[in-house]
């Protein structure tokens, strides 16, 4: 067989699991977005199952065999065929390792979780979720066996969502966000110059609100011919295929922010699936470079776009329209203060720029703490408590405000919530190297000329899909190594302006 016809049946076999994924997105989608309840056990074991068969595609003897024969002869590959090897066999070296049967059992259990998460969730009761929860977790704990690891157990997770990128790194980083973080709250806290947010919390109609979110994605250049927008009770953008990009989002009508602010984000997320190099479709190489890579988009679009003094003095109009009562003698400046306003919170979702990192960071520790084998499943409520009195000042008056409000857990994605800060670091690094092609970035947000600004995303980091590793793709686009200090300087500059 010829090293021609080996790559032609291993590009079919890439696309033939791309088809199979996006069955399971669809159901994923539906489940989550308001599939009948009665049916959540059945849909569970069909997502279970599909998964198990791509599964069984990807650590086939047959791939096996192909991955060693276009391994041997990769430098002659194309390009994009030898980085789809590369990546094949990192998930072949990983997955293999996994008994089948183990890994159907695990994907049936984090199907039946999320719905369970979300009753618990309601009644704000952790004990409902806590076993699904400890299974879960020693699923997880015997594939870091399976794969091995270098350090602390917890890099084997995080390898699998921003590769290269260890606890060592992360601690780091981490120390040096937070030592400059940490004070300037404090002095915030401490100001006398605060915001009138009086208006946020008054009766915004769900309607409206719907309305404002499919003008703000059609503005911000989202192509509904690729995508649509629905309801959920978690936000979450979902890509079926490259041509259906989905977004959704949670309505508050006695806080507009969140839907608007979540939209937004998620927009950042889909429009970097959206432009994507269609010649990936079908392979591997067809979604974002890392999770850290993909919140620098959804970031750079709800904070760096989103929260931009020009972006409400174009639009606070809008909001004005939508719901004039609400917005009586509220100036666009008022309103930008009032929406970026910096105080302790309980929920991640709902953070201010300044504040969020601290929401990831008690995360990270307290994933680092399960990994690590110092904490049980039954004392993470306490560990939570504690860790938000201890870095927020906040203590939560329940389970759902506090440990049942993310949903990350229940489809067992530790090693997640890091990307999250990545994400805001590489962010700010990605704006600061936009500034010296795109002087003018004020203005176009002001002028409501998105088209430039994602233009450059789209040429430094969409279209180049999984090509390249998280920083790889940041030295490519800036110049320069991973540099925390780009976000501590836009937070210091922007908060300081605002409060002090």
């Amino acid at each position: 067989m010829s090293i021609n016809t080996y790559e032609k049946e291993f590009l079919e076999t890439l696309k033939k699991i791309s088809q199979y994924e996006q069955a399971i997105n669809v159901m994923y989608w539906d489940m989550r977005t308001g599939a009948p309840k009665n049916g959540e056990e059945y849909r569970a074991e069909a997502i279970g199952q599909l998964s198990a068969d791509v599964f069984q595609m990807r650590t086939s003897k047959r791939m096996k065999e192909l991955l060693d024969h276009l391994w041997e002869q990769k430098d002659s590959l194309p390009h994009d065929t030898q980085k789809a090897v590369e990546e094949a066999k990192k998930e072949y070296d990983l997955n293999s390792k996994i008994p089948e049967e183990e890994f159907k059992e695990y994907t049936t259990l984090t199907s039946k979780a999320e719905s369970v998460w979300e009753k618990a969730k309601k009644a704000s009761d952790f004990s409902l979720f806590a076993p699904y929860l400890e299974k879960i977790i020693d699923f997880k704990k015997r594939f870091i066996t399976y794969w091995g690891y270098e350090g602390h157990p917890y890099n084997a997770l995080l390898d699998l969502y921003e590769p290269g990128v260890t606890v060592e790194t992360l601690d780091s980083l981490f120390a040096e966000l937070r030592e400059s973080i940490v004070p300037l709250a404090q002095k915030i806290a401490a100001s006398q110059k605060k915001p009138d947010t009086s208006f946020v919390h008054e009766h915004f109609p769900k309607e409206k609100q719907r309305e404002l979110c499919h003008f703000f994605l059609k503005e911000l250049g989202y192509d509904f011919d690729a995508g649509r927008l629905d309801e959920t009770v978690h936000p979450f953008q979902v890509t079926i295929s490259q041509g259906d990009a989905r977004v959704t989002t949670a309505f508050n009508e006695s806080d507009f922010r969140s839907a608007v602010f979540g939209t937004i984000h998620e927009c950042g997320h889909a429009i970097y699936e959206q432009n994507i190099d269609e010649a990936l479709s079908g392979t591997n190489l067809s979604e974002g470079a890392s999770m850290g890579i993909h919140e620098s988009q959804s970031l750079f679009y709800e904070n760096f776009i989103g929260r931009h003094q020009g972006f409400w003095k174009r639009y606070f109009h809008k909001m004005k329209e939508s719901c004039p009562e609400q917005f009586e003698g509220v100036t666009a400046d008022g309103f930008y203060r009032a929406v970026n306003e910096s105080k302790p919170s309980l929920i991640r979702i709902d953070a201010d720029e300044l504040t969020y990192p601290l929401h990831i960071m008690i995360r990270y520790e307290i994933e680092k703490a399960i990994f690590s084998g110092e904490v049980a499943v039954e004392d993470l409520p306490k560990l939570w408590d504690e860790k938000y009195e201890a870095y927020l000042g906040v203590t939560p008056p329940d389970d759902a405000k506090g440990i049942l409000q993310d949903v990350h857990w229940s489809g067992g994605d530790f090693g997640y919530f890091p990307s999250y800060a990545l994400g805001y670091m590489y962010a700010a690094q990605l704006k600061s190297s936009m500034l010296n092609d795109l002087p003018e970035f004020d203005r176009l947000i002001e002028n409501g000329d998105f088209q430039p600004i994602r233009q450059w995303l789209t040429d430094h980091v969409h279209v180049h899909g999984k090509r390249k590793k998280p920083l790889e793709m940041i030295k490519s686009a800036t110049g320069e190594e991973l540099n925390v200090r780009y976000l501590i300087r836009y937070l210091e500059d922007k908060y300081t302006s605002l409060y002090l």
